[in-house]
């Protein structure tokens, strides 16, 4: 497996080794390995993987702790530097779990997780349903775009099935929210479950990783009020070699529907001839794991009381499916590498000349992959009044395989911040590129979303490249073979003095906005502008 990326180490061959602009004058390399360092004790085997609410995940939590003490940041949680956050972890039992599609020809069965996974995120799955299936072709709800897929359907009782992509014309960043809001709205009209389909030109995980991870922890808030639904509601993803099955008796080629998404064509909505008949065994309990929250107190009296987070998740998948008999999925890049880079931009701060005027606050949340939850209830419940926060930067998995030529600061085009990330990237040389595949909804996949659902404006920092390059193939390698398995380990080839570059840069971003005379603002013709409190 790691042969795929031989790729990567000739890449890093053709980079001239370059001296960094860092607060202390130390070197590129210095810097670099100072990340590396954290990244290496953070990812360790010793922190099995830091599943949320795990004593692994607690063991790092610890080692940030101490981190943040050494370097003088005040404690800025609830309970000092922490934010305890209170969970139902729900583990869905394949092996007690059944699905079938029912037809005029009788019942198909699935294989429960081989062909259908259930997810356990969001609520309560529930334990029975029987309902007729409905295709709604993207499954965007997006009347203000003139776009609705769900328009003339009836919803009430049915399950319904959408396909991955959208259309061309409405922007990657309005595509991203609406399939975050999507369960919401689909259980406000009556809806009992969605099955999520992918084409398989856009798979980004293979089928049988995805199987792996499906007997993992899931995670929902033990508040019901936090919850994305208050009913249970069926959560599914559905083999796509499988994906045809689905349409069965409709007259419809299901290769043809593909085809079209792939291309961002008009895709049909209609509905199926099929029900899905299912049950669902699953256990809960309760648990509870902190967001990590500290301060650095601003330098102007006035500006002092604003604040601009950084945020970073810390939380990882834990021990899992053994995958060639490493169980331990120790998330080195995902998000080892985020936690290193916030706390070296909270030393460079604080070896800076230059003061922030605004205070920082450095988040770094729990259960971000189990549905951006610590972050979610960060930026819902923050331990500083939530009108005074004015911006978040978020660090997650920035791939440091390949030399760092360009910026991707996902959210750069929807407010003012994207200004100041221009104008870092004039001074430092690196340009920003837009985000390549829109339809990955990298938007709405980390914590700085959690922000922007509430009015904050955001960025969220990826090395930037084009589609059809040399280092858009080693991404997509790194994604396909590397990413949510026991590979992103402290083994794969890394490029540390890259990450101490993307430091630096976010570094310098971080002291234009909290230096700023006007706190950020959303563009006006911004949709996430409607957000703003």
């Amino acid at each position: 497996m790691r042969a795929l990326f031989a790729g990567i180490s000739l890449l890093s061959m053709s980079l001239s080794a370059t001296a960094s602009a860092q607060a202390d004058g130390g070197s590129a390399a210095a810097n670099g390995a100072r990340w590396w360092a954290h990244v290496q004790t953070l990812a360790s085997d010793a922190m099995e993987g830091r599943g949320t609410g795990t004593p692994g995940h607690e063991k790092a939590a610890q080692y940030v702790i101490g981190q943040l003490q050494a370097m003088g940041l005040k404690p800025a949680g609830t309970d000092g530097y922490r934010q305890p956050v209170a969970f139902v972890q729900q583990v869905v039992q394949s092996d007690k779990s059944s699905a079938a599609l029912v037809g005029a020809d009788g019942e198909s069965a699935l294989a429960v997780p081989g062909d259908l996974i259930f997810s356990g995120g969001g609520g309560p799955v529930p334990a029975m349903v029987d309902a007729p299936l409905v295709f709604a072709g993207y499954g965007l709800h997006l009347p203000e775009a003139g776009h609705d897929d769900f328009a003339g359907l009836d919803l009430k009782g049915k399950i319904v099935v959408v396909l991955s992509g959208g259309p061309s014309t409405i922007s990657g960043a309005l595509k991203s929210h609406a399939r975050s809001e999507r369960a919401n709205w689909l259980a406000a009209q009556g809806a009992l479950g969605l099955i999520a389909l992918v084409t398989p030109k856009q798979v980004e995980i293979p089928w049988v990783r995805r199987v792996a991870l499906a007997g993992a922890p899931a995670l929902y808030f033990k508040d019901a009020a936090l919850r994305d639904t208050q009913a249970p509601f069926l959560n599914a993803q559905l083999d796509p070699a499988k994906s045809a099955m689905l349409f069965a008796g409709t007259g419809k080629d299901f290769a043809a529907i593909a085809a079209a998404a792939d291309a961002s064509a008009p895709v049909a909505s209609f509905p199926l001839t099929l029900r899905l008949k299912a049950q669902v065994a699953a256990t809960r309990s309760d648990i509870t794991s902190p967001n990590l929250v500290a301060v650095m107190p601003g330098s102007d009296p006035k500006l002092r009381g604003e604040y601009v987070v950084l945020s970073a998740h810390l939380d990882g998948y834990g021990v899992g499916t053994p995958i060639k008999g490493d169980a331990i999925y120790n998330g080195a890049f995902d998000n080892a590498s985020g936690v290193a880079s916030l706390l070296e931009i909270a030393r460079a701060l604080k070896a800076s000349k230059v003061k922030p005027k605004r205070s920082v606050l450095f988040a770094i949340v729990t259960a971000e992959e189990k549905g951006l939850l610590g972050a979610r209830y960060f930026a819902r419940k923050p331990s500083v009044p939530q009108k005074a926060i004015v911006a978040d930067l978020n660090f997650d998995m920035a791939l440091p395989i390949f030399p760092l030529t360009s910026v991707t600061p996902i959210g750069y085009d929807q407010s003012s911040l994207g200004g100041d990330a221009q104008a870092v990237s004039a001074q430092m040389g690196l340009p920003i590129t837009p985000d390549p595949f829109p339809d990955r909804n990298v938007f709405i996949r980390s914590d700085q979303y959690a922000f922007i659902r509430e009015g904050i404006p955001a960025l969220f920092f990826k090395y930037g490249f084009k589609a059809g390059t040399p280092e858009a193939e080693t991404e997509k390698a790194w994604r396909a073979n590397i990413y949510h398995s026991p590979f992103d380990d402290l083994k794969q080839p890394v490029m540390p003095e890259q990450s101490a570059k993307l430091n630096d840069y976010v570094t310098a971003v971080t002291l234009r906005v909290a230096n700023a005379p006007a706190r950020p603002k959303w563009n006006d013709d911004s949709f996430f502008k409607r957000f703003a409190k």
